[in-house]
């Protein structure tokens, strides 16, 4: 092994050795290995071949010098000449088809975690992306993946290939000179001491150039994003983000001139430890030699032999830490898999019956979860505090919804609107009482048939960084062109999309930052509409617009929502009046319901709420 890997072993984290790992993460370990166990054994019979072809050479080197030069004896050179030239080849072999199985597990380890923790994440409830890091959670699928696999490969091959590199190397110099291996071996303290200090001192360099990189990244991020550019835009001053970004990458600049020259050190040192130890040895061997005890071709057999010793020795003075931090690696991937999602598929799940959807939200009581139910403080930026559970947020709510009707819900903000919607979507189960559609239980019916029947509209529609095409086209893989294009025009955005220069095949940036407001809604319309779903939830979905923008979304929303069951947020007094059921949502309970006509008259906190919410839009109402 070469002096920089050695470096590279030595400059582990110690910290790692204090860890505390979970109880059977070894062994769940080697159940991820065991799909590639045939693979890892014949790897680990290449590895341990070719950790004796470092052995062979320096053996035939003794035999070439004492046996063909010094007996001149040319068919004893030739011979072994072609041997040692046939081993060359063979361990150049051995080095491709090593690499090969090695890319094999380690790629096949790394694609079975990352699809597993994918998958995994994808299914964790809303409250999980709210509180984690999107860097964190991206880390846990490339460096933290990448460092599990070093376990198999990496880790594994060096392990074994230099126990039996060293075991080899000594044996094999004691049957040559034991006097010489006692005194090679003595001079082992005096390579290995200082060289541990030095690595423990590489190892907090290093810790500190990756927080270092981790906080210039994150700048970069988030400047680099729409929303971050246009807030320095604003707001910002670029000479003090110029000079703030250059101080920075200066601490990243001068942090890695300290490794780089730490490193040098370590190898210089590395170095004039080996070469006085060789020196030691053509020293001492050299008078044996002269004085007959010992013949040329052992004495440079035993300087080949112990070039080859030192490496190997340095990296297993460190195989636990190298070995425990590959551990840790597949703790933290480990902790991902092992947080539960909230909302599951149960066994046995039925598809949602088809028809018009009815709906039936019966004694439900719903608080949200806290962070210890649905995140990891490892993902969190701030893990201390913010940790309980919401109180109970939804007390006693009991409705129907005939099919074909539009409910909307009003209230005051915080009532609890936002979370009822959440609930018929299935984002959340409620903490007590049933949400069933159609007569089933939204426990009880299959994930893939409640994406189907129900499809929402939130206030901030998200559009990918991908063409129009592409982002309509995620709510119904198999649309074609002109049902996109019919689910465009009812949403009142054809014209827009057919006058641009590239149509559908538009992209529309960083979450959609290169349309308007208004133009994203009517997308997320459309995208509904090519959905067609039999219930559809909007939780104020023209909000925030302006009037022009809030018309033509209501515009594809009365196409959107005729013949169809609506559970709608109102935030129009025309959709409050055009509502079949009005349901008043105050301190998470349902305090009133009718229509507007009959809340009117009645009174009460429907009637306060439209004086001071909708009563300007009265000029906005036509007679």
């Amino acid at each position: 092994m070469s002096g920089w890997a050695a470096m590279r072993s030595l400059a582990r984290d110690d910290s790692v050795k204090d860890r505390k790992l979970a109880p059977g993460t070894a062994r769940r370990v080697l159940g991820y290995a065991a799909p590639f166990r045939r693979q890892i054994v014949v790897f680990l019979v290449l590895v341990v071949v070719s950790a004796a072809l470092v052995v062979a050479t320096p053996l035939l080197l003794k035999q070439l010098i004492d046996r063909g030069i010094t007996a001149r004896d040319r068919s004893v050179v030739i011979e072994l000449s072609l041997i040692v030239a046939a081993l060359a080849l063979a361990d150049g072999a051995l080095t491709l088809v090593q690499r090969w199985y090695s890319s094999r597990i380690g790629e096949g380890l790394i694609y079975s975690l990352r699809t597993e923790v994918f998958n995994h994440v994808l299914r964790q409830p809303i409250a999980f992306f709210t509180r984690a890091q999107t860097g964190a959670l991206v880390s846990r699928l490339n460096s933290d993946v990448i460092g599990a696999q070093q376990a198999f490969t990496s880790v594994l091959s060096s392990v074994v290939s230099n126990i039996v590199s060293v075991t080899l190397i000594v044996v094999a110099m004691a049957s040559l000179s034991w006097q010489l291996t006692l005194a090679s071996l003595a001079l082992v303290p005096f390579f290995l001491v200082p060289a541990r200090v030095m690595g423990r001192r590489l190892a907090g360099m290093t810790h500190a150039q990756m927080g270092l990189n981790a906080d210039l990244g994150s700048r970069m991020t988030e400047r680099f994003n729409v929303a971050g550019a246009l807030l320095v835009k604003l707001f910002g001053d670029p000479r003090r983000e110029d000079s703030q970004y250059a101080e920075q990458a200066g601490q990243v600049r001068d942090m890695g001139v300290k490794i780089a020259l730490n490193r040098s050190v370590f190898f210089v040192a590395l170095t004039l430890v080996a070469s006085l130890a060789t020196a030691m040895v053509y020293g001492v061997g050299g008078l044996m030699a002269v004085g007959g005890s010992l013949s040329v071709g052992t004495l440079l057999a035993l300087t080949a032999l112990l070039a080859r010793l030192y490496g190997p020795l340095t990296t297993l003075s460190n195989v636990r830490v190298d070995v425990l931090t590959a551990l840790v690696s597949f703790e933290r991937v480990f902790e991902v898999l092992d947080l539960k999602p909230l909302v599951t598929e149960l066994p046995g799940a039925k598809p949602i019956p088809a028809g018009p959807v009815r709906i039936e939200v019966e004694g439900v009581a719903f608080r949200y979860p806290s962070a210890d139910e649905v995140s990891l403080a490892s993902l969190e930026s701030v893990a201390a505090g913010d940790r309980k559970g919401s109180g109970l947020v939804l007390r006693d709510v009991d409705f129907e919804v005939e099919p074909g009707q539009l409910v909307a819900l009003v209230g005051p903000s915080g009532a609890g609107k936002s979370t009822i919607t959440a609930l018929l979507a299935r984002l959340y189960d409620p903490t007590a009482g049933t949400v069933r559609v159609n007569g089933l239980d939204l426990r009880h019916a299959t994930t893939a048939s409640v994406a189907a029947t129900v499809g929402m509209v939130t206030q901030e529609a998200h559009l990918f960084h991908d063409t129009i095409r592409a982002n309509l086209t995620y709510a119904a893989p198999d649309a074609t062109d002109d049902q996109v294009v019919a689910a465009l025009k009812a949403a009142q955005v054809w014209p827009l999309v057919s006058a641009l220069p590239e149509g559908l095949d538009t992209v529309v940036g960083d979450r959609g930052h290169r349309l308007s407001g208004g133009e994203k809604q009517r997308l997320a319309l459309a995208r509904l509409l090519l959905k067609s779903p039999g219930l559809i939830v909007l939780d104020e979905a023209t909000a925030h617009l302006d009037s022009e923008s809030e018309a033509a979304v209501q515009r594809a929303l009365d196409t959107a929502l005729r013949g169809r069951t609506a559970v709608v947020i109102a935030h129009r007094l025309s959709t409050v009046r055009g509502a079949d059921q009005i349901l008043v949502v105050d301190g998470g309970r349902i305090v009133e319901r009718g229509t507007h006509r009959e809340l009117m008259t009645r009174g009460g906190v429907y009637r306060d709420l439209y004086t001071t919410q909708f009563a300007d839009q009265e000029t906005d109402v036509p007679a």
